[in-house]
């Protein structure tokens, strides 16, 4: 009867990177995507004319990037970062409209509070 780990070993497979071979490549690839988006910002405050500062909207590009902050697959993050630049793509070249751009300053909603102590911490009734 075989060990269990031997078990593990068998069933377990190694799988093909997507870009990156490790994680110091998957971060320089991260770090190349915000720096083109950062650059990117003022064109694209100026071509949509939205209503917000170029100050507000880079705020909100290191908000975007923080959400993910956690992801550690190297395969995750290669995939986020092709996403990340078809999106730049479709910004640059204006294949969206003004409020594509818009949906990414959505008030975040906060769930209601539930239970007698946070509803009154909340100030609700």
């Amino acid at each position: 009867m075989a060990s269990p780990g031997a078990i593990i070993k068998s069933t377990t497979r190694q799988v093909k990177p997507l870009l990156s071979l490790d994680k110091s490549e998957a971060r320089r690839r991260v770090l190349n995507l915000y720096k083109a988006w950062y650059r990117q910002i003022p064109y694209v405050v100026m071509d949509y004319d939205i209503p917000k500062t170029v100050p507000d909207c880079r705020k909100k590009l290191r908000e975007e990037f923080d959400k993910n902050r956690h992801v550690q697959d190297i395969r995750v993050v290669d995939m986020l970062v092709i996403k990340g630049q078809m999106e730049l793509k479709e910004t640059v070249e204006i294949w969206k409209q003004k409020g594509h751009i818009m949906n990414y300053f959505k008030e975040t909603i906060e769930p209601k509070p539930q239970g007698f102590l946070s509803k009154f911490l909340a100030g609700h009734e």
